[in-house]
């Protein structure tokens, strides 16, 4: 299977405008994810890398970071719709696309790698696959305490025997009655935290930009709701819980400074 990892890296966010190119800890955001994604890609095999862009600043600078760049569109409405037009430009179409957020700079490989393992355990060529990680009891507690002053930060997800997401939410799914005697029976809580990466096979990466907004999508402001709503089956890769979990993305300055908080804190990922 014939893996790309694609990185969409915006220059204008409204909420932190040159958010790719901000310092954090002496890394740039964009060189911490190309760092995680070479990683990945020099650890499988037909795997490569690319960030998409459509800032010359930010192309820039990842040539100086020996990444392989495009150039896409300004006016590309979605990271998706970025990652499928930089999917366009490459001489050898692949199986299947990662859309790596170039916000995620705390990700660790063992998420992406999680993703490509399941595409090819499933059959590359009509798979959407998406991680989370199940919290436990304590993880769990942070979670709702965050949501008292924040409702729509995180995403929870629920899912079948055979992994194949029900339904995720920015409410707290599922509601536990029972959670007093749950708690004495595990440490973990049957609470899974959505990770808000994606990997498609290029039919459903299309098929994903081509149809409208969903109700659900625009009511939750969660774009994988657009797969459920239109009956296509989103598979969910159960990965390891991990130091970073809690910072799902890097969206404001008050966010770049919690990240290097935990840096120091914690040490470097790679």
């Amino acid at each position: 299977m014939k893996s790309v990892i694609i990185i969409p890296s915006r220059y204008g966010s409204t909420r932190f405008p040159g958010k790719p190119l901000h310092i954090i800890s002496g890394k740039s955001l964009l060189q911490r994810v190309c760092e995680t994604a070479t990683v990945v890609a020099n650890k499988l095999k037909n795997v490569e890398v690319y960030v998409a862009t459509d800032d010359q600043k930010i192309f820039d600078h990842a040539i100086k970071l020996k990444m392989k760049v495009i150039l896409t569109d300004p006016t590309c409405p979605t990271g998706s719709d970025r990652v499928l037009k930089a999917v366009s430009f490459l001489e050898e179409i692949p199986d299947f696309v990662i859309n790596f957020q170039g916000d995620a700079a705390l990700t660790p490989p063992h998420i992406l790698e999680a993703i490509i393992r399941t595409a090819e355990n499933n059959g590359s060529a009509n798979i959407v696959v998406t991680p989370a990680v199940q919290l436990s009891w304590e993880k769990l507690d942070q979670f709702r305490e965050r949501k008292k002053n924040s409702p729509f930060s995180g995403t929870s997800v629920v899912f079948d025997s055979n992994y194949f997401a029900h339904w995720f939410s920015k409410n707290i799914i599922p509601a536990i009655r029972n959670e007093h005697d749950l708690r004495k029976i595990s440490n973990l809580s049957p609470v899974y935290r959505h990770i808000g990466l994606y990997g498609y096979s290029i039919p459903m990466l299309k098929k994903f930009v081509a149809t409208p907004m969903s109700i659900y999508e625009k009511l939750e402001s969660l774009e994988q709701l657009r797969f459920l709503e239109n009956n296509i089956p989103i598979k969910i890769a159960v990965v390891e819980d991990y130091i970073y979990s809690s910072m799902s993305g890097i969206d404001s300055l008050e966010d770049a400074i919690a990240a290097e908080n935990l840096i120091k804190q914690h040490g470097e990922l790679i």
